[in-house]
């Protein structure tokens, strides 16, 4: 890599961004809300609020880093019957944060407790409970901290609730909503004209707070059963809904003309999942969001779809549009904006530039001016391919970005299958020669794609930004399988089916496999669910959810039970088998008279369905194409090049056949350090290591109890700067619990 040499006018400005701009203004003040800056704290999500994840903490360095060892161990799973065979495992994601000297985090089972930082000594911990059946065991990412003179509280959310805690004793603060919870199911639609009980709405990623808003998006079902994924911001101190900002326009909206008339009143989706950054200066909240559902059809959304796959820019007090960069028109092919715009300050053109930087599923980057969503480099808009099924309505152009150059491959051409071995090779081919794989852009059918950006490219880990404007991201490689079917043809072979293995096909087998086999690690296999799970286990996961699944609630219980019945090849709890009579709507059969409908339930009947949605993988459960398969990537966001790019993860057993490290499937982030080091876990061979932040070396390595499918923090506490990783096992790996810091060995 060629040294950079910069004036002293520059240097004196870098030295700047890295105590200043990186936090883009977090030192405001108004209504009492203290500095989140981050330093020897690292108090918000992301490091900062501009979501860097930039450390300027450097006692430790390259030259010091094979020094660091295990300071302390925390259990957070204690208490939660995990077992050898993984029965009960549930993933930590978590990224915690650290405010004077005190660790907040969240269980598996999304339990919230604090922590001493330094000895890892729980302070208290918060259960959340049953709290009306609305308790969902689901992913959490992470919390928000706030506090003024007199209050200081964690925000938090399980499921659809949202709570405020104390963050001194872990008890719900009652003055905010109801007794201390909000449900995010209210306000999304007329809580008197529809049903909010049936809709699925949970927040993975914590929100973000400027002053006194806490300002939280959502994830939600991606079927014509989708909940709206409208932004929303809340007071801080009562709980009360501030604004609202549509992502599906309502009449006289910005983006209403890029839907049919009325698209709002009955689809879901475009969502904000993956969380926010802000500049607190501008006062502007920065978020990407998901495809409108549902994600592989959309004959009854012809146009853009906005707010659909854009990075929005939004007035953080008022919710008020100041503007939009979309990245996919009419999404079909899942390609949510996975992790929140980091903000930054590049050199451009011989100025500085405020810029928000987007990576995506599909493996590009984005790199947009913060003020007026201007992209930096050139973006191509390019025909693509329009034959969809019928009633679809492909958009005709999509957007290439020149530079940077993807982080993943976007085709899957002949010439990238494994050749592993022989017979890897051959199989793979197989399928290959099976399915449509001419282009990034080829809709959705019922005969079969096989195409990159499902799933892949960057991850909800986010990436690492340091004061000089590199970017470090890690990426997978991973093609997908996909094939739709009619929901005609899917309902008449339905009828000559057992009630169970028909309400099994329609809600489960896209993910788990039409006999049950699952697709790797991505969805587990439920030919043996009974060795691992109890019935009662497995319906409570399919009303609330857990993990990556969503929560069905809109399935009634006595179809909750049928589907139970067929995975552990019983009728239905001792019930006779029930032929299926009937179509089944978004999931379920339509309520019998004895469960009456009192209010409208949000959604559309779909016209196809996914038949078969799965991650490809050879004979032996080796990804399918040639290496590697996991990199981390460092880019020059001046000029938009790569500075390097490194394998990230290993499999021993190949390695050791004298197969060069090929990377792994890796779900977490980095974060990065003006020590010189990035810091990051998230591989399959579950080890969390450091690496040259100039040359993509690996300094350091070790091996973690389970899994650490989440993104480290470092903060410092009393002199001595410690490095966290959740270690949360699980993804169809050893299940796992720790929390495990590190430190250098005292001397």
């Amino acid at each position: 890599m060629k040294k950079i040499f910069f004036s002293l006018s520059l240097c004196f400005v870098l030295i700047l961004l890295v105590f200043s701009c990186v936090d883009s203004g977090s030192t405001n003040t108004s209504a009492g809300n203290y500095s989140m800056e981050v330093g020897e704290d690292y108090p918000v999500y992301g490091g900062n609020k501009a979501g860097n994840r930039f450390s300027p903490l450097d006692q430790i360095t390259k030259e010091n880093v094979s020094s660091l060892e295990v300071s302390w161990m925390y259990n957070a799973a204690e208490g939660s019957e995990i077992d050898e065979s993984g029965r009960g495992a549930k993933e930590i994601q978590c990224q915690p944060i650290v405010v004077d000297g005190v660790l907040y985090g969240t269980s598996p089972e999304l339990e919230l407790f604090a922590l001493n930082a330094s000895t890892g000594k729980e302070i208290w911990k918060f259960k959340p409970g049953e709290d009306e059946g609305r308790y969902i065991v689901n992913t959490n990412r992470g919390v928000a901290y706030w506090r003024n003179e007199k209050d200081r509280r964690i925000l938090y959310t399980v499921g659809a609730n949202l709570y405020a805690i104390d963050a001194d004793n872990g008890k719900l603060i009652s003055s905010f909503g109801n007794n201390g919870t909000v449900d995010l199911r209210k306000g999304l639609l007329p809580d008197e004209e529809y049903d909010i009980e049936a809709l699925s709405v949970n927040a993975t990623s914590p929100g973000i707070i400027y002053n006194n808003t806490f300002i939280l998006g959502s994830a939600v079902f991606e079927t014509g059963n989708s909940a709206p994924g409208h932004i929303r911001a809340y007071d801080v101190l009562t709980g009360e809904m501030k604004w609202i900002f549509h992502t599906i326009p309502r009449p006289g909206e910005i983006g209403y003309d890029t839907w049919p008339k009325d698209a709002y009143k009955e689809i879901g989706g475009a969502n904000s999942w993956s969380g926010f950054s802000l500049d607190e200066k501008r006062g502007v909240v920065y978020l990407g969001t998901g495809s409108p559902s549902f994600d592989f059809y959309g004959g009854n959304r012809k146009g853009k779809n906005l707010f659909g796959n854009s990075v929005l820019a939004l007035d953080a007090e008022t919710g008020g549009l100041k503007w939009y960069y979309q990245t996919i028109h009419h999404d079909l092919w899942d390609r949510d904006l996975p992790s929140p715009p980091n903000l930054t300050t590049i050199e451009h053109n011989g100025e500085m530039v405020d810029v928000a930087v987007q990576a995506t599923k599909d493996g590009l980057i984005y790199v947009l001016n913060r003020d007026t969503g201007e992209s930096i480099f050139p973006v191509e808009e390019r025909p693509v391919p329009t034959d969809g099924l019928p009633g679809e309505y492909p958009y005709p152009t999509q957007k290439y970005p020149t530079k940077p150059l993807p982080l993943s491959h976007q085709v899957f051409t002949e010439d990238i299958i494994t050749d592993r071995t022989p017979e890897a090779h051959a199989f793979v081919k197989d399928i290959y020669d099976q399915f449509r794989t001419d282009h990034k852009f080829t809709p959705p059918s019922v005969e079969g794609t096989l195409a990159f950006g499902y799933s892949g490219g960057a991850e909800w880990g986010g990436n690492a930004i340091d004061p000089d404007g590199i970017l470090y991201q890690n990426s997978n490689n991973d093609p997908w399988v996909l094939q739709l079917i009619d929901t005609t043809t899917q309902n008449k072979a339905f009828n000559s089916l057992s009630k169970g293995n028909g309400l099994y096909l329609k809600n489960c087998a896209a993910c788990h496999g039409q006999n049950r086999e699952g697709s790797g690690t991505d969805f587990p296999s439920l030919k043996n669910v009974s060795d691992k799970l109890s019935k009662e286990e497995i319906v409570q996961i399919i009303k609330f959810g857990s993990g990556r699944m969503p929560a069905f609630q809109q399935i009634s219980e006595n179809d909750r039970e049928s589907i139970v019945g067929y995975l552990f090849d019983l009728h239905a709890f001792g019930r006779p088998p029930v032929a299926h009579s009937g179509e089944i709507i978004q999931g379920s059969e339509v309520k019998s008279e004895s469960e009456p409908v009192q209010k409208k339930k949000f959604g559309f009947k779909q016209r196809y369905v996914s038949k078969v949605w799965r991650k490809l993988a050879d004979q032996d459960g080796y990804p399918e194409i040639k290496p590697p398969w996991g990199t981390l990537n460092a880019i020059d966001l001046k000029t938009g090049d790569y500075l390097w790019r490194v394998p990230l993860g290993e499999y021993t057993e190949l390695t050791k056949q004298g197969i060069p490290i090929t990377g792994t499937k890796n779900y977490g982030g980095p974060v990065v350090t003006a020590g010189g080091l990035i810091f990051i876990a998230a591989t399959a061979d579950e080890r969390i290591r450091a690496f040259d932040k100039k040359t993509g070396k690996v300094v350091w390595e070790y091996q973690l109890p389970a899994g650490g499918f989440a993104t480290p923090i470092t903060y410092k506490v009393d002199g001595k700067q410690y490095v966290v990783i959740a270690a949360g096992g699980a993804r169809g790996q050893k299940p796992g619990g720790n929390y495990v810091a590190f430190a250098l060995k005292d001397k």
